[in-house]
């Protein structure tokens, strides 16, 4: 169990980058597995709005609102007060006008109790991420895969592969960056690009699925342990645990033990004394 700790800043993640101390980041949605989280030392929490797929049931992360980010944000917190929190902004929240952008916003930071938010995109959202660093919210940039458009890109492709998309990736993250951003997420980014990317960025770099050259990494927590019914394994993850096949071996054995009755046993059974048995029964009730 890691130490009490003082949650990561924006000024101390630029620090990591610039000493070359890899940056830790996962992805949590609820109280236990932040709290988790936190215990086991990582940096950063980032709670996704891929909670519509892992937790809600959604086939993507488009049906997900603002009051479900401001809900799970706000149980993350409660978990996890003392590690750096990003929250992310759901779909259509930050692409219309930046009073829309910064209500949003506001409502993350104010009841959701987030350090940070996440927006997806490049040179097309630089003014919102403007206006919010500009009101004093560090805002953490996702470039690359962007599940949010994942109808526009094409599916979940591989990004980064020609020329012209690493050319368009590298405007993206500058234009990130000039905009105030802390950080960028790259995702499903070739590790050649996410490396020039990197090096070209003052700001850190987290990536999933672009490679080690990245200036941190970042999971899902479900990710890790299998937490899942039915897991569809991934080349960029790892997984640490199988918990899914704990949960339902578990459980199973919950089942098979109650309906044979071995279940609760003596040791799990509080036990009456005489005077209660008495003025319930009249006298004592005898064992059968």
């Amino acid at each position: 169990m890691a130490a009490h700790k003082q949650p990561l800043s924006i000024v101390k993640m630029k620090q990591m980058k610039e000493k070359n101390e890899p940056i830790t980041m996962v992805t949590a949605y609820d109280y236990p597995s932040a709290a988790l989280v936190e215990e086991a030392g990582v940096d950063m929490i980032l709670v996704g709005d891929s909670l519509g797929n892992v937790v809600l049931g959604y086939d993507s992360t488009l049906p997900v609102t603002i009051d479900d980010m401001v809900y799970h944000t706000r149980a993350v917190r409660r978990g996890a007060p003392n590690t750096f929190v990003v929250a992310d902004m759901p779909f259509m929240t930050y692409n219309s006008t930046v009073s829309e952008t910064l209500s949003g916003v506001r409502r993350l930071m104010q009841e959701g109790h987030a350090n940070a938010v996440k927006m997806e995109g490049g040179v097309e959202i630089a003014l919102m991420v403007d206006a919010c660093t500009k009101a004093g919210v560090p805002v953490v940039g996702h470039i690359g895969l962007t599940p949010q458009a994942v109808h526009q890109i094409g599916g979940y492709r591989i990004q980064g592969k020609t020329r012209e998309d690493a050319e368009r990736l590298l405007q993206d993250a500058l234009a990130l960056e000039r905009a105030g951003a802390c950080a960028v997420v790259l995702e499903l980014v070739t590790e050649q690009v996410a490396e020039m990317i990197s090096k070209k960025l003052s700001i850190p770099t987290i990536g999933i699925g672009a490679g080690s050259v990245t200036d941190g990494q970042v999971l899902v927590f479900h990710d890790i342990l299998k937490y899942t019914p039915s897991y569809r394994e991934k080349r960029f993850v790892k997984t640490y645990a199988d918990l899914g096949a704990v949960i339902r071996d578990s459980v199973s054995q919950y089942v098979k033990e109650v309906k044979g009755r071995s279940f609760p046993a003596p040791e799990h059974t509080f036990r009456a004394d005489d005077q209660v048995l008495e003025s319930l029964y009249g006298h004592r009730k005898v064992e059968s």
